[in-house]
């Protein structure tokens, strides 16, 4: 049997844009030879993918998982809402997001970590693309972690466990063993965060840089009542605190509870429980988020196929 060498599994994935294992595989099963490596490939459907390199990947699902005190998410989008509606790229997400707790928000790390299938996160998707014949692509991943406590999450708009269009996750900090009940408020929490756009859990973990440019603008447009400069601070002041009441998770009205602020939804649970709770972090997923879609015309296109 020939030798395959490094390079020439590198010319080969070039050649027909198929995974690095599926390349090895490949010329493996053809002593070597280029062209029916290539043909192999073709075969199998697996030299597909460079061709739809280029398309447009603005769907997909979010996916959501948990590893002891860690929770991850990944998005992995696809060209349409089909495809997140196909069980084998369900099931591929779902496995992708089992791994990402390891790979700590790192994408380059998650693609190269090993799916049950024997490949890798990266050779997956290229493999799913041949099989399923649109273009993927493994967009982003976070992770949330909490040393004591748990670290829980919400999926909105599911279309199969823990894979949906919007993912959450928030940890809960606290020294309670109740672990049922911290997931709860996560939970709850995580919902609220779905529903809304905080930017961080408290205002001292706010941007100081956005502080600031927010601060600019209020000065500006408090100048322009004409009032005196003491005023004008009060009015400032009082314009941030509802800035705060917009982004900073704490001071956002609940959602689920309009009478309380987030912080006192935490409290009152906390007071429950008989030990401290407070919110260590969030991070939410919306799937497609500043893609660019492709917008096309279904009549138009249908007219020229039927002309053509």
């Amino acid at each position: 049997m020939a030798e395959i060498s490094a390079a020439l599994v590198k010319q080969l994935r070039e050649q027909t844009g198929a995974g690095m294992m599926d390349c090895k595989k490949a010329l493996a099963e053809s002593d070597g030879d280029l062209e029916a490596a290539s043909d192999w490939l073709r075969k199998k459907g697996l030299a597909q993918a460079q061709k739809k390199a280029g398309r447009t990947t603005a769907d997909g699902l979010v996916g959501i998982a948990f590893e002891g005190n860690t929770g991850a998410l990944v998005e992995v989008n696809a060209e349409t809402d089909f495809v997140a509606r196909n069980e084998s790229f369900q099931e591929m997400v779902s496995a992708i997001a089992r791994r990402a707790p390891e790979a700590d928000g790192d994408v380059e790390t998650l693609k190269r970590l090993e799916l049950p299938t024997g490949r890798t996160v990266e050779d997956e998707i290229t493999n799913a693309i041949g099989v399923i014949g649109e273009n993927m692509r493994l967009r982003r991943t976070a992770t949330v972690r909490v040393d004591e406590g748990v670290v829980g999450g919400y999926v909105h708009a599911q279309v199969a466990p823990g894979l949906g269009k919007i993912g959450v996750l928030v940890g809960v900090r606290s020294p309670s063993t109740d672990y049922d009940q911290l997931a709860d408020i996560a939970k709850q929490v995580a919902m609220h965060v779905a529903a809304s756009s905080p930017q961080s859990v408290t205002v001292d973990d706010l941007d100081p840089a956005l502080i600031e440019h927010e601060r600019a603008i209020l000065v500006d447009q408090a100048k322009a009542s004409g009032k005196p400069d003491n005023i004008i601070e009060k009015m400032v002041e009082g314009r941030l605190r509802k800035f705060y009441e917009e982004v900073v998770l704490n001071e956002q009205v609940f959602v689920i509870d309009t009478d309380k602020k987030v912080q006192d939804f935490v409290a009152a649970r906390a007071e429950a429980l008989g030990a401290p709770v407070t919110i260590g972090g969030f991070v939410k997923f919306v799937l497609g988020e500043g893609v660019e879609k492709e917008e096309t015309d279904l009549a138009a296109e249908v007219a020229q196929l039927a002309g053509g």
